[in-house]
């Protein structure tokens, strides 16, 4: 008999029995939430910056919609990226994945009706989270000019549309509401819609481009109970950069990097350009081996598991084939030449 793997049957359960289903994504970031102290997600933006994030320990995700943007379309953040190239993408993400990972929304591309096919979306393409915002279309960058946000009622039917969807799909998703409200209009107003988020069915609160660590400290003073998200930007945005256990001290539970992996990403692509315009290669110490590579990527492990469905009949394929290619060789090389002398015209 073969060695037991994942789908085999489990020695301990009795006939009738099968085994528990899987961890939903959903599930598996609730009880990160339920988890003391702060923790930290990176933004990806394609499968391999994702597995990147797995593979360095971290146990969520956020995608960026500003990085994806920039990734895919080579364009700002200003409402370019549609719904269905956002979901497209994602499914990418949270397939290369075991860990949950967090969808930004954006503003729901559209209405209260729009926000709900959102929503339902982003539960089929297998995320844990949906992050949602107040903003208007076209939406602008958290952290740049010209942010307008929709009326208190708009917002507040947005979240409330949202937790509609994720009942009618009988799911569990983790609904993320955020405000920009804080730039938009004032810090007071974006304390007001992050209570009435709560109170609409939010699981987490997130308020983008706090200007001061008290108006942080005032966020979190909003509701303790309810869970809220911290963005630090990177790179020179609104908002101080606090470590993580700062960032526990304020009281948020979740933290994200929003231009880390892309940030280094376009450094490292563009030396690597310079390198190669001057004639050289980049140094062995500003990339991965081929071998490291192709660890990353998994080639080991597919080679490993592709051995599982080795048959006697493959293998003997496999043999024939190169017996025959190299006889074709053999042939082709050592048979003697034919006779290339040109015929004798007959005679008449």
């Amino acid at each position: 008999m073969g060695s037991p793997n994942k789908s085999d049957a489990s020695p301990f359960l009795t006939t009738g029995e099968s085994a528990p289903p899987p961890e939903s994504p959903a599930k598996a970031l609730r009880r990160i939430l339920e988890l003391p102290g702060v923790h930290q997600g990176p933004a990806c933006f394609d499968g391999l910056s994702a597995k990147l994030i797995e593979r360095a320990g971290f146990q969520y995700c956020f995608t960026s919609g500003f990085s994806i943007s920039a990734a895919t379309l080579g364009l700002p953040d200003t409402g370019f990226l549609s719904y269905g190239e956002m979901v497209d993408q994602g499914q990418q993400i949270t397939q290369a994945v075991s860990i949950p990972v967090i969808g930004d929304g954006d503003n729901g591309y559209g209405n209260a009706m729009n926000v709900k096919r959102t929503v339902k979306g982003f539960i089929r393409a297998g995320f844990a989270g949906i992050l949602l915002e107040d903003q208007v279309s076209p939406k602008a960058c958290g952290h740049t000019r010209g942010r307008k946000v929709v009326s208190r009622e708009e917002a507040v039917m947005r979240i409330k549309a949202a937790v509609d969807a994720r009942k009618e799909s009988g799911s569990d998703i983790v609904i993320v509401a955020r405000s920009d409200a804080r730039q938009a209009v004032s810090l007071e107003e974006a304390l007001w819609r992050s209570r009435a988020f709560a109170d609409a069915g939010a699981d987490v609160l997130f308020i983008d481009a706090l200007a001061s660590k008290e108006e942080m400290k005032a966020f979190c003073g909003v509701y303790p109970l309810v869970p809220k998200m911290a963005n630090m930007l990177e790179g020179g945005g609104k908002t101080p950069i606090l470590n993580p256990l700062e960032l526990e001290e304020v009281g948020y539970k979740l933290v994200v990097y929003p231009l880390s992996l892309i940030g280094v990403s376009i450094q490292a692509m563009q030396d690597a350009l310079a390198a190669i315009r001057g004639g050289r290669i980049p140094p062995p110490g500003s990339m991965p081996s081929f071998e490291e590579l192709k660890e990353v990527l998994g080639f080991n492990s597919y080679y490993e598991e592709e051995k599982r469905y080795y048959s006697n009949s493959s293998q003997l394929s496999s043999e024939r084939l190169a017996s025959s290619v190299y006889s074709l060789e053999g042939t082709s090389k050592n048979a003697e030449p034919k006779d290339q002398s040109p015929h004798k015209p007959k005679h008449l």
